[in-house]
């Protein structure tokens, strides 16, 4: 007997176990646990290769105009008060302009829906589309919020394998075979976090008329959009809403790296209407009007952000990040226990896969993580947080002097574990 003569299983409260389950498997507690396995005692700064949060570094600040624009909206009072559930009229309009610069068609301000950061965006459909003995179809890899969020939601996640070899294109048949008259719709993120890829027109054809065929919409993660700098450009899917009804989630969080300001958006691209007559539309502001607003004076500011920020500031960006893709992807080659099957061209990140073979004592990609974060101070994200074991997931957004020290650290960690031949 405890506490006052009550036994454990007596007390009537518990824990939500479901809760425990799904924050085990997000990037931030992947990431949690292997900040604390650093060593205290090893002087040199850490190496975070493993969040894709660019914004403490200089190379990549976010514009004046952008700070201007928020500054001016608290300092004008205008925005101190609760926001409409759906977001504020004007910042709706200037996401709706934003980007309708991109698609064939016109987007209405009431197409768009405000949320805080996109990680309530992608929140929202989830639980919008959470209907008993449902299915959805994500990648793999991916992102794993769409698995946590969608396990305490009871949504059966079914995975596609996006291909290495093709350029980590979906695998269309496996698509096709997963489907049935229970899945609700299939997930892409265009550009690729966590693969670097940018997805072309004719692949997202291909997308679109798959899902047509299966009765699904398409949700297209959109949060790095226009962040590529290879050979493809940025297609949004919203462009292909005339096929099969495309719900968007985004937001400022990345093109303008600021995540901390947490403003996103769910936007419906839904041309012929499929989303209001399935009652898409009205759940979706159901579940706004008993959730959480974006803060209004971020909101205030939307406008001035997406229409006056100069070229100038996304072209620097651009650069940099090509820059440090390009240093990632050549410094991999020097590192044998390290492949990378293809150069990133978009978003913050690569995909590596683990030669273990060639390292003594490593058994997969957890333990490389876990070992190179000890030893060397060096955070990288486990392959397994992102469905794909034995690979590892690298951000290269980070100031380039950082990745030089890093992958220093790197080959020293591969050189002192590599096999003796």
């Amino acid at each position: 007997m405890e506490n006052g003569g009550l036994s454990r299983n007596q007390w009537r409260f518990r824990a939500n176990e479901e809760l425990t389950k799904a924050s085990a498997i997000t990037v931030r507690g992947v990431l949690n646990m292997l900040m604390g396995n650093l060593n205290g005692n090893d002087s040199r700064p850490v190496i975070p290769l493993g969040h894709g949060d660019p914004s403490p570094f200089p190379s990549f600040r976010t514009a004046t105009s952008a700070v201007d624009a928020l500054c001016s909206a608290i300092r004008s009072a205008k925005f101190d008060g609760y926001s409409s559930t759906v977001g504020i009229p004007a910042a709706r309009s200037a996401v709706a302009n934003y980007l309708s610069k991109d698609l064939p068609h016109k987007l209405s301000p009431d197409d768009v829906f405000l949320t805080i950061g996109c990680t309530q965006a992608l929140e929202a459909v989830v639980t919008v589309l959470s209907r008993p003995k449902s299915n959805i179809l994500l990648p793999r890899p991916g992102f794993p919020y769409y698995e946590a969020r969608a396990g305490f939601s009871h949504l059966e996640v079914r995975h596609f394998d996006l291909v290495s070899e093709k350029g980590w294109e979906v695998d269309l048949d496996a698509v096709e075979g997963l489907s049935d008259e229970n899945t609700v719709a299939m997930v892409i993120i265009n550009p690729g976090n966590p693969c670097g890829n940018v997805f072309k027109y004719e692949h997202l054809k291909k997308i679109a008329e798959t899902a047509k065929r299966l009765g699904i919409l398409v949700i297209s993660d959109e949060v790095y959009d226009h962040l590529t700098f290879g050979s493809s450009p940025f297609v949004p899917m919203g462009v292909f809403a005339s096929i099969v009804p495309v719900i968007t989630v985004g937001s400022i969080s990345k093109r303008w790296i600021v995540p901390g300001w947490r403003l996103g958006w769910l936007v419906t691209n839904d041309p012929d209407g499929i989303l209001m007559k399935q009652g898409i539309v009205d759940s979706i502001k159901g579940f706004l009007n008993i959730s959480s607003d974006p803060a209004t004076f971020s909101q205030g500011a939307l406008s001035q952000i997406l229409e006056n920020t100069p070229s100038d500031f996304f072209e620097k960006i651009i650069d940099v990040l090509r820059e440090c893709a390009n240093v990632v992807y050549d410094r991999i080659k020097e590192i044998p226990c390290l492949t990378c099957p293809s150069k990133p061209e978009g978003s913050m990140f690569v995909m590596v896969k683990l030669n273990l073979p060639l390292l003594e004592g490593i058994n997969d990609d957890l333990e490389f993580c876990r070992m190179l974060a000890e030893e060397e101070s060096v955070i990288v994200l486990p392959g397994v947080a992102v469905g794909l074991k034995n690979w590892v997931r690298i951000t290269f957004a980070v100031e380039p002097s950082y990745l030089d020290d890093g992958f220093r650290r790197i080959k020293a960690f591969h050189q002192r574990h590599a096999k003796k031949q």
